[in-house]
């Protein structure tokens, strides 16, 4: 099967509840799960991202498209700790209290360990892994004095296997996966639930102009399905995490892959 399936309709699996989502202005996973969250019945959303008009563009999109009003933009850039705070403050207020946070920001590349930099090294790991730990450390408290929440965080299927140039991210995802259950066993005991997701190839702009089109065909033909994960099928795992369905899930790394091993 080389092609996607139809677009899954919502079944209101978040009805009732509020959503924070960082990095969800562009064209990828963030976007496409802000989307699904809004069609899932949630009642109030807010996205934030580092690019002003980009992020004015989203919540003007999810707002006409899924006729959802209560949607909120705010800037945050997940590297600094004012910026977080400010976030999480605004989405506490915006929104009534946050039930969800789905940790999207990332940032990928591709570099030998021979020829990576420190500033490139750091730079990955402070997003990726880093902006994760910021915004779960700022999200946390209001959570659990509430005593529910559930926080769902962006991984990779590299924080499992190899591949050439991927260093850095490989390490920041594994990172995630490991600041997921350790979290998570922290958070348990106050009633927040803590897991991810592992995508391996979802295909989105960015990363048609951030890869090559052989290295993009070449990931896609290791799929059992022959072809990369739509992001709203990624976005479809995250809501299923953040929803009631998955009461019982915490601290888990689910794999979003048809890869054969």
């Amino acid at each position: 099967m080389k092609e996607a399936p139809a677009y899954v309709p919502g079944h209101q699996l978040l009805a009732g509840k509020s959503v924070l989502i960082t990095a969800a202005a562009g064209a990828g996973i963030g976007f496409a799960a802000a989307r699904k969250c809004a069609e899932e019945g949630c009642r109030a959303l807010m996205i934030s991202d580092i690019h002003p008009r980009r992020l004015e563009e989203a919540v003007a999109k999810l707002k006409a498209d899924t006729g959802l009003q209560n949607v909120w933009g705010q800037l945050c850039n997940v590297t600094n700790e004012e910026e977080v705070q400010a976030l999480v403050a605004a989405a506490e207020d915006k929104l009534g209290g946050v039930d969800v946070l789905i940790n999207n920001a990332g940032l990928g590349g591709e570099k030998r360990v021979t020829e990576m930099t420190d500033d490139e090294w750091n730079r990955v790991l402070d997003i990726t892994l880093t902006g994760t730990f910021r915004m779960t450390r700022a999200m946390l408290p209001h959570m659990e004095k509430r005593g529910r929440g559930a926080i769902v965080n962006n991984a990779s299927v590299l924080g499992w296997r190899a591949q050439k140039g991927q260093a850095h991210y490989a390490a920041a995802k594994a990172g995630v996966m490991a600041l997921t259950r350790c979290s998570a066993v922290e958070a348990a005991e106050h009633g927040v639930r803590i897991n991810a997701v592992s995508p391996s190839i979802a295909l989105h702009e960015f990363l048609k102009k951030a890869s090559s089109e052989e290295l993009l065909a070449q990931l896609a033909s290791r799929e059992a399905f022959g072809r990369a994960a739509e992001v709203w099928e990624v976005a479809n795992v995250m809501v299923f995490l953040a929803s009631d369905y998955a009461s019982y899930m915490t601290g888990e790394v689910l794999s979003v892959s048809s890869q054969h091993a």
